[in-house]
């Protein structure tokens, strides 16, 4: 999805370890913008700015335009991203050029909408199956999300992917029979008591049947 977001970024003059450590330390990370047919330019970003994209609805889906300082101002989405393993801040960034005017693929996250039937009715247990599914669309066109209902479910049935309406120039890339939720059973405690007691039965008649061979015994002699 396209928003009204511009970001700006500086064209680097060099790369390497040091390079990235010092303009970390002045509050930049660095970054590569590609695609579009064009050769990929080094630039540095304020790493805020792409933290707030990643964080917002649409996340790395949200296309904005990068305005680079003496070089171009374009369309782009975060491609890649990289933080810190220990501190969780930003490292480092791709951002891919976006041609409007063509189409692209990308996932969407898919969240689910009400109380199943199968839960609150026959005390089943809603599963969420698949997070996100892929599609191909224009670039203007890409939803922040797909919300899936299902109320209706009972204990064994559950929503597939084919059944998301495409709208606009949206096509399904992902298998429509991928299952995104569904309806099971609760295993009981009181069905593993009974089956608890069904495996100690013949212990106890096995235990009975020595006793009373050990009474008859004695009879004999």
């Amino acid at each position: 999805m396209r928003k009204d977001i511009t970001v700006t970024a500086e064209l680097r003059g060099s790369r390497g370890k040091n390079e990235a450590r010092r303009m970390r330390v002045s509050g930049k990370i660095p970054a590569v913008v590609y695609g579009a047919s064009r050769q990929p330019v080094a630039v540095a970003v304020n790493p805020k700015d792409v933290h707030k994209i990643l964080t917002s609805k649409s996340g790395h889906n949200t296309i904005f335009n990068l305005q680079i300082d003496g070089a171009e101002t374009t369309p782009v989405m975060i491609a890649d991203w990289q933080h810190d393993p220990i501190r969780s801040n930003l490292l480092h960034a791709d951002l891919k050029r976006i041609d409007l005017n063509q189409r692209i693929t990308v996932k969407v996250p898919v969240h689910t909408h009400g109380e199943p039937r199968g839960v609150k009715q026959q005390g089943g247990l809603l599963e969420l199956v698949a997070r996100e599914i892929e599609i191909e669309c224009l670039p203007e066109e890409i939803p922040e999300e797909f919300v899936v209902d299902v109320t209706e479910l009972l204990i064994g049935q559950n929503k597939r992917a084919g059944e998301i309406p495409m709208l606009g120039s949206m096509t399904l890339v992902s298998n429509p029979d991928t299952v995104l939720a569904h309806v099971v059973a609760l295993r009981t405690s009181t069905t593993t008591e009974e089956t608890a007691e069904a495996a100690a039965e013949p212990e106890v008649v096995k235990k009975g049947k020595k006793e009373e061979e050990g009474e008859k015994k004695p009879a004999k002699k």
